[in-house]
């Protein structure tokens, strides 16, 4: 299943899951034996005709195809000339969404290294967990934003080099001034199709974080099955959306698909709502990427002169998507909503609606190529309109990096989500909920026992318990249900204290946005927290 491999740093391909506990992978997509997924979607695309397309456009300027990839080459001979950096080592992305960290991204992908994209949001703290887990010794960061990994780096055993990157592409920090006399072609490494191309960390997990390995061939994959026969780009289509690039959500749906096939990427640092209705006005955006927490902001700061008449459809993933948000985004648009559901395991979105056929509250139907079921514990498929563990399978799938959970995420070669869904008479499959505690709120996963942990920090927390409760603008908030330690009182300021106080400690999207000061918490005899009580 492993072919000829290019890395000289075997540290991806040592710590793959055994074979044996991969899932299932359908045929389905045929690629030669060696492959570079960065060439394929720059110097390949000029080679087909589109050089002069826009390939992107951020921070008040636009990027052709040839000059992305004239870029991309500079950076690529940057990066190996001046700062070494071997085929198969790991390094560490930090940025907003804009067209530098997109083409540091392709250039450390043409070298054959292996990309580990990550939020501007992560604390030191939360950097160190993924330098240590993928013993990442380089790492390119926008200028902007070197504080939190510069801290990390000044304990961390493995993080040596921090290079500086200008995110505004005015070229006037150290990786552009070594780049910007390097030459425009450069030798891309011939990587095998199954070399490890990517990184992806998944956002809240729960105690150690969880790196799933993609290969060269599954960067494509993606976009040759999703945005393909799901979207139906074309060379015409300008993409938008509000995901973050260090998720796999928004690589594919702002990165990957539109320079998959010649398309135009619109990169905002600050995707808000109102900002996403300007942007699709302004750039006559014709696909949009973003959660269903989105699309509802949206529609309230939509005012009657709104013209999306440009856009071809909306794409939703994340979280699930109401049926009144699907409902009054079609009747007030006009324009077709395409629910899916996907995840950092699987690299993107496996079951989609589809142009034409999209349902309100339901996640379609799997994608050619894909299988999916409804199964038991005992992983036996269960009768149609009866809930159970959503089972997948396709053409890629879950591999973690040295990690026992591999087996429990994959069973009898079908990759187990951790969702809870429904498959109905007609072969539709409808999300019932998360199979675990996970909350999920505004499309970003948070880990409960990770916001108590920075809760219990802080002197005025004795006990807490960290729970998802109903929200109508987020879907689900992070509450916390707080002991307070003797000498403490129950306050406002000390509740914006506490939540500052997290805000400080992780990534700031993870605070609990409430706060309820209890005198005890619900426990079993063995003294477990019985937060479903608290829940109720």
């Amino acid at each position: 299943m492993l072919g000829s491999t290019a890395h000289r740093d075997s540290f991806c391909r040592d710590n793959l899951p055994p074979v044996a506990e991969w899932p299932e992978l359908l045929d389905g997509f045929d690629y030669p034996e060696q492959l570079n997924a960065a060439v394929e979607l720059t110097d390949r695309m000029v080679e087909r005709g589109f050089g002069d397309n826009i390939a992107l456009v951020g921070n008040g300027r636009q990027r052709t195809y040839k000059e992305l990839t004239d870029w991309t080459n500079r950076l690529a001979h940057a990066l190996v000339e001046d700062y070494g950096v071997q085929p198969g080592n790991r390094v560490l992305l930090r940025s907003a969404n804009n067209p530098a960290m997109v083409a540091c991204w392709l250039a450390v992908t043409k070298i054959g290294a292996v990309a580990v994209n990550t939020m501007p949001m992560l604390r030191a703290k939360e950097l160190h967990q993924i330098v240590d887990k993928a013993e990442i010794a380089v790492a390119l960061c926008d200028s902007r934003m070197l504080e939190e990994l510069e801290i990390c780096a000044s304990t961390s055993a493995h993080l040596k080099t921090v290079i500086a990157f200008d995110g505004t592409a005015n070229h006037e920090a150290d990786l552009d001034r070594a780049a910007l006399n390097k030459p425009v072609k450069y030798s891309a490494v011939a990587t095998g199709q199954t070399d490890v191309a990517l990184l992806g960390f998944t956002s809240g997990t729960t105690g150690s974080p969880k790196a799933t390995m993609h290969f060269h061939r599954d960067l494509l994959i993606i976009a040759d099955a999703y945005a393909a026969e799901i979207l139906g780009v074309t060379p015409e289509d300008v993409f938008c959306g509000s995901p973050p690039l260090a998720f796999t959500f928004g690589l594919g749906g702002l990165a990957i698909f539109p320079l998959r096939f010649g398309a135009t990427a619109v990169l905002l640092e600050n995707a808000s709502p109102p900002n996403l209705i300007e942007i699709i006005e302004k750039h006559r955006a014709t696909i949009c990427f973003t959660a269903p927490t989105a699309y509802r902001a949206m529609l309230r700061a939509m005012d009657e002169g709104a013209d999306l008449s440009s856009l071809r459809c909306a794409v939703s993933a994340g979280e699930t998507l109401p049926a009144p948000v699907f409902d009054e985004w079609v009747a007030r648009t006009g324009k077709p909503m395409l629910d899916g559901i996907g995840g950092t395991e699987m690299l993107h979105i496996y079951l989609s609606n589809r142009l034409g056929d999209a349902r309100a509250a339901s996640t379609g139907t799997p994608l050619k190529g894909y299988e999916a079921k409804i199964v038991d514990d005992e992983m036996n498929e269960v009768p149609r309109g009866t809930p159970g563990h959503l089972a997948v399978r396709g053409p890629l799938g879950c591999r973690y990096l040295a990690d026992e959970r591999q087996a429990k995420y994959v069973r009898n070669g079908w990759n187990l989500p951790g969702d809870t869904f429904v498959q109905d008479a007609e072969g539709y499959f409808h999300f019932a909920a998360r199979s675990d505690d996970m909350i999920v709120s505004s499309g970003y996963n948070i880990a409960g026992p990770e916001v108590e942990s920075a809760l219990l920090a802080h002197a005025a927390v004795a006990e807490c318990a960290v729970i998802g409760a109903p929200d109508e603008a987020r879907g689900t908030i992070v509450e916390a249900h707080i002991v307070l330690s003797e000498g403490f009182s129950a306050s406002d300021a000390l509740v914006k204290e506490l939540q500052d106080f997290v805000k400080a400690t992780i990534a700031p999207f993870k605070y609990p946005r409430r706060v309820h000061f209890v005198a005890s918490l619900p426990k079993t005899e063995s003294g477990k927290i019985q937060r479903f009580r608290l829940k109720s």
